[in-house]
């Protein structure tokens, strides 16, 4: 298990927060299994730990923000991803209509609804629909790869 585990760090994924406010307070927490599905619905899928805490209140919501973080924000990513600490310290979301948070900053913004969650062994794969996005081409975004945040660099 740990050498597979090992190997999957060894694809560069981007990574998001995925955040929504919930009974007055921001729920929220880090994934890097992000997919792009359809364009026609605009459809997105996140594969999130089945042993995740928050997932079970968010799924719940309204609407789901799904922020990319930049290379700016690697310590937002370590902090979303902690179990121990405010998820939420000194990072500035905007808040949707419909509870949605979306990262200020971010490379791509996606305000989403929950259209299907399916198991996928140890992860659930939820699949959301994309109601409304902003996207900033200028922003490079952050990368997770071989266990470490880092940044897009241009080939020679």
């Amino acid at each position: 298990m740990t050498e597979l585990r090992r190997a999957f760090t060894l694809y560069p994924r981007g990574v998001m927060a995925v955040a929504a406010q919930i009974d007055g307070a921001p729920v929220g927490l880090a994934v890097s299994a992000f997919v792009s599905v359809s364009l026609d619905p605009p459809l997105i899928a996140l594969c999130i730990d089945a042993a995740s805490r928050t997932w079970p209140a968010l799924r719940g919501a309204d609407t789901i923000g799904v922020s990319v973080l930049t290379e700016e924000h690697a310590w937002l990513g370590r902090q979303l991803a902690s179990r121990s600490r405010d998820r939420f310290a000194d990072a500035k979301f905007d808040e949707t209509a419909r509870g949605a948070l979306l990262l200020d900053g971010a490379a791509a913004r996606f305000e989403c609804s929950q259209e299907s969650e399916l198991p996928g062994g140890d992860h659930l794969i939820a699949l959301l629909r994309v109601e409304s996005m902003t996207a900033d081409p200028d922003r490079k975004p952050l990368l997770w790869h071989d266990s470490e945040f880092r940044a897009v660099a241009p080939l020679p």
